[in-house]
């Protein structure tokens, strides 16, 4: 099993929240892919696009159940990775890694067509809203979970903080609350709309 080196541990926490995000870049308005430098794709038709709002804020709520799957997943492989050694079997954890980084892009880009589809043709700036913070509120989870994991890293845990990452932790469960709190907002204005 291959051993990280220094570092190692670092590069595939931060390949968690830099790939997401360039992942879930979807450009909304035709050409911006050359304002961005992200190459425009060929979208499949979008099943939800004459569906009502109400669909679109179940579908929000079940795409939150897929990113609450797989933090599941980024916290089992981490565990796991932490009781595998020395040596730590690091190709294990970064396929794992990259299995929900891969889970991560794909809700961000349906969360974000669910945003432009209530911005623009259904005219729900209020709802639209709630989903553009429950994204950005979903950014800040992730790399604040993913920064957790580097500090516990079995490589790092000499110069372990325990007051920064319980810090971290709170910000983590804060953050949580405020999803929810979101989701609420956005299920309670979406049946105002109805």
């Amino acid at each position: 099993m291959e051993r990280p080196g220094p570092g190692r541990g670092r590069g595939c926490a931060v390949m968690i929240t830099a790939k997401a995000s360039v992942d879930s870049a979807v450009p909304s308005v035709p050409g911006a892919a050359v304002a961005t430098g992200v190459p425009e794709r060929e979208e499949p038709a979008w099943p939800w696009k004459d569906a009502p709002i109400r669909t679109l804020v179940q579908r929000i709520h079940q795409l939150q159940a897929e990113r609450a799957q797989a933090f599941r997943r980024l916290e089992e492989g981490h565990l796991q990775y932490q009781r595998s050694g020395p040596p730590y079997d690091f190709p294990s954890y970064r396929s794992t890694v990259h299995e929900v980084t891969q889970a991560f892009a794909a809700a961000s880009r349906e969360v974000l067509a669910v945003e432009a589809e209530l911005a623009g043709p259904r005219g729900q700036p209020l709802l639209a809203s709630h989903v553009r913070s429950l994204q950005q509120l979903e950014q800040t989870r992730l790399a604040t979970v993913a920064l957790l994991q580097l500090m516990g890293a079995p490589e790092l845990s000499e110069q372990e903080n325990t007051l920064e990452m319980r810090q971290l932790k709170m910000k983590v469960i804060k953050t949580m609350e405020a999803i929810s709190e979101v989701l609420q907002d956005l299920r309670f204005d979406a049946e105002s709309v109805e």
